[in-house]
């Protein structure tokens, strides 16, 4: 796996089966494009051989054709306007960690892996419950793009409605970002997906193993004159859909079943233009894990027939996602561009124990949310002068969030006695908002080995919250020497409150009951504004080897986290006053050959003083305690590490065969110290596990009569078996305990045609 800091712009192949030579320097601007020279792996036809020089830049492709120039010169086309797609989005000194197709399926488990597994091989990218990650010592703030566009936030809480079988290649981008990246800004994943040009061809695949793990999956791509076409879809059938609860082997009621569905067409309309559609589904349905041996509120009094066990509650969950994205790609004389469309629906619907949530928690609740997304994006880049790039464009995201819920409560009495028969209490609301964002910067070169980019964002949010601000950005990458790069910059920040997460209960309908909140104080979430530096180095020590470091400061007002509050697993974001997030982070790859290697260590520490929104989700004590004292967020984990190495026997050989381990280090999430009475005052207990992967490769495993590889594989998941929590149930926004996955045995065969 190759991890490599901005400044540093990776050459790589574009299509499958061409050889590409050339490098880009550091800090690439629009005049420093490198020469690429891609040459097709068939027998030159009777054509002579066409060149067709690309007038963006200095970049020349030759190609000799395969049957007709006509379908050599629409694969030219298509490399060229995905390199044009990828200049729409340049990342000018933050920290890029990419993920090349190799890289994806050196990991444990490959394309069959969820993608926050993935993300936990980039240094400071720290695990939590329910498939959540932290960057830097955020909270969930990722925003995930598709081929350069931002999908809308959703309601997706335990699954991933993306899948990592559907990525070409991935970077995650963090640091003081450009302009162009705004919303959520403690990281950007972006996806370059799979086309019928780099993967034609099908691939089904049969995955499982343990814990009823059943995982086929089905991929099919093509490319014919015009149109390009990429499928993928899957099944997953498990018992480990959620956290366990205990440190157990088997949770109890953890069943899942997951559907997804991703498509991507392309209609290249002439060498400078290029619609595309993506589109995407998934429904997953989950049981929720119980928490044996817990104890009832012996407030309430069951019936003499009834006894509650917190062993056989049968509590469920639902999530649907769908979404699309249409987008035009242009090339103008000296102007690029992209211009898209997108939706995004995505639903949450929970299903309590009818008496068993009621007697445990006092309210048996029924709720569903969903929100409903749609809007616009625009990037384009003027290359303005030899030593100018010019990027602009704006977002506009509309959406409308509906929570309905029906509850099941115990009337209490003036005496502070409860009813014994329950009575239904009904809340539902509805929402539409806005949020919105411009850009401009210019990348500037003024010297050779430096570059400079600046820039100025304009934000706003129109949903539960009314604000706006301007937002200045700097970033400088310096190259001093022969395959060192230094950068610097600042960033001023603007995060809208996640609208889906944004609590509106009518907590008045609750008064005097079972289901009545600690206190009615429910101001409202504002957004998130930040000021966030970032520096570091990195350098090239021999051919492959690179290392890397980066230190970074967020100073906050109005830090927005998020917790789950109740039975339901819905997260509800609030805002601390004032917070600050500071670390440093160490990073090393080898690649060269067989052999590939990596390390990434990271410190950091997250810390909020003052919760000013959604206070009736807390302890009144609690909210005390903070107002005037720093604490560290529920999901700061101070050391983060991750390791990996793959090398592959008999490479030059029909039947390779891949060994690759990866490891990943928490030194623990934050729990309460009940002894001190302070919120978040412990960290957890350190753990480190492996993972083991043996993938057999068989080329052409049918000859002539059948074109397509086979591929055997083992994997083992938490291979020492070792037994660590994630979370202890306690904690701030803490519903339940969680502990990690044990040691899960894995395999399957994937057959190519």
């Amino acid at each position: 796996m190759t991890f490599r800091p901005s400044g540093l712009l990776l050459c790589s192949s574009f299509l499958s089966g061409l050889v590409v030579t050339g490098h880009t320097a550091a800090a690439q601007t629009a005049t420093t494009t490198p020469q690429v020279t891609a040459t097709a792996n068939t027998q030159p036809s009777s054509t002579t051989a066409k060149k067709i020089p690309v007038r963006k830049g200095s970049e020349t492709v030759k190609v000799i054709p395969q049957n007709t120039t006509h379908e050599a010169e629409q694969v030219i086309v298509t490399a060229h306007l995905d390199r044009a797609r990828s200049e729409l989005s340049p990342t000018t000194g933050a920290s890029v960690y990419r993920f090349s197709r190799q890289s994806l399926e050196n990991i444990p488990g490959g394309d069959n892996a969820p993608l926050n597994q993935v993300l936990l091989q980039a240094p400071g990218v720290a695990q939590d419950s329910y498939g959540q990650i932290h960057v830097r010592g955020d909270h969930n703030e990722v925003q995930f793009r598709l081929d350069g566009v931002q999908l809308p936030e959703g309601l997706s809480v335990f699954g991933q409605a993306l899948m990592t079988r559907f990525a070409n290649n991935m970077s995650l981008t963090t640091g003081a970002l450009p302009s162009q990246f705004g919303f959520l800004q403690a990281a950007v994943v972006d996806i370059t997906t799979k086309n019928g040009t780099t993967n034609a061809g099908g691939n089904l695949s049969i995955y499982g193993g343990a814990r009823d793990y059943f995982f086929p999956s089905l991929q099919y791509g093509f490319h014919k004159g015009k149109w390009d076409f990429f499928a993928t879809a899957d099944f997953v059938h498990d018992r480990v859909g959620i956290e366990n609860t205990t440190g157990s082997f088997n949770a109890l009621h953890d069943l899942s079943n997951q559907y997804h569905f991703l498509g991507h067409t392309r209609y290249t309309v002439d060498e400078d233009t290029r619609i595309s559609l993506i589109a995407g589904v998934s429904n997953a349905e989950y049981q929720l894990p119980n928490n044996p041996g817990q104890d009832w509120n012996h407030d309430y009094t069951p019936p003499a027939n009834v006894t509650p066990s917190s062993n056989s509650l049968n509590e469920h969950q639902k999530q649907i996602t769908d979404f699309a994205i249409l987008s035009l790609q242009k090339e103008i004389g000296a102007f690029s561009l992209q211009d898209s469309v997108f939706t995004r629906y995505s639903s949450l619907r929970y299903s309590p124990d009818p008496t068993g949530d009621l007697y445990y928690f006092g309210n048996a609740q029924w709720a569903a949310r969903s929100v409903f997304s749609t809007g616009t994006q625009h990037d384009v880049t003027w290359r303005a002068a030899r030593d100018h790039t010019v990027r602009f464009g704006f977002q506009v995201f509309v959406e409308r969030n509906v929570s309905k819920s029906t509850s099941s409560v115990f009337s209490q009495a003036a005496d502070g006695s409860y009813d014994a028969t329950p009575i239904s209490v009904h809340d539902g609301s509805g929402k539409t908002g806005m949020v919105y964002g411009l850009y401009a910067q210019d990348e500037w070169q003024p010297l050779k080995n430096l570059t400079i980019n600046y820039g100025l964002r304009f934000d706003g949010v129109s949903e539960y919250t009314s604000e706006h601000q301007v937002s200045p950005r700097v970033n400088v990458v310096w190259k001093p020497w022969n395959g060192g790069t230094l950068h610097a910059g600042y960033s001023r920040y603007f995060t809208p409150p996640p609208f889906e997460v944004v609590s509106s209960s009518s907590l008045y309908r609750f008064a005097n009951t079972s289901g009545a909140p600690q206190n009615y104080q429910n101001d409202k979430v504002r957004a998130e504004r930040d000021h966030y530096f970032d520096a570091g180095f990195d350098q090239t020590i021999l051919p492959g080897w690179h290392v890397s470091f980066d230190a970074y400061y967020k100073l906050a007002k109005n830090l927005i986290d998020e917790g789950q509050f109740g039975a339901p697993i819905i997260m509800t974001g609030f805002n601390y006053r004032h917070g600050q997030v500071n670390g440093y982070e160490v990073s090393t790859s080898y690649d060269r050959g067989p052999l590939s290697l990596y390390g990434n260590f990271a410190w950091s520490r997250a810390i909020g003083k003052d919760i000013t929104s959604a206070q009736f989700n807390f302890d009144p004590n609690d909210l005390k305690y903070i107002s005037n004292r720093w604490v560290h967020l529920d999901h700061d984990q101070r050391w983060t590490a991750s390791a990996g190495a793959a090398y592959t026997l008999f490479h030059k050989t029909r039947f390779p065969l891949r060994l690759s381990a990866t490891m990943v280090y928490g030194s623990g999430l934050r729990a309460d110290d009940d002894a001190n009475d302070i919120p978040n005052g412990l960290a957890l207990t350190p753990y480190a596990t492996v993972n083991f992967s043996a993938v057999q490769t068989i080329h052409n495993t049918f000859g002539t009569a059948w074109q397509g590889d086979t591929q055997l594989r083992l994997d083992v998941i938490n291979l020492g078996d070792h037994t660590y929590l994630l979370r202890d149930g306690s904690g701030i926004g803490v519903g339940a305990p969680q502990y990690g996955l044990r040691r899960t045995i894995l395999c399957g065969i994937s057959q190519g045609f």
